[in-house]
């Protein structure tokens, strides 16, 4: 019993510290827009990843693909944006990165 007692003590005298990261500055921007949507993304989707998320997926991605995209942002994985600006953010990333670039 002691011996366990003085191996746990000794466990903890070698506390580990946590690592620092620095992270490289970000160079991914979303595309300036005049859409509703534009600010809403800049303001909400820039909290938890980088504007490279949306450049990278398939140009051909349709309207409903986009709703999916953001409806999972928030549900499964808790993006703290108003229901209300989902189609205004969808509209934005469809019209920007999806099916419906202008032409």
């Amino acid at each position: 019993m002691k011996a366990l007692l003085a191996l746990a003590l000794a466990a903890g005298c070698c506390v580990a510290s946590a690592a620092e990261i620095v992270l490289p500055p970000e160079t991914a921007a979303y595309k300036p827009s005049q859409l509703p949507g534009y600010q809403l993304v800049q303001t909400n989707c820039l909290l938890c990843h980088s504007a490279h998320y949306s450049q990278m997926q398939p140009p051909s991605s349709a309207r409903a693909y986009w709703e999916a995209t953001v409806k999972k942002m928030k549900k499964p994985f808790g993006a703290q944006f108003a229901d209300e600006d989902i189609p205004a953010m969808v509209d934005y990333l469809v019209k920007t990165y999806g099916a419906e670039k202008a032409k």
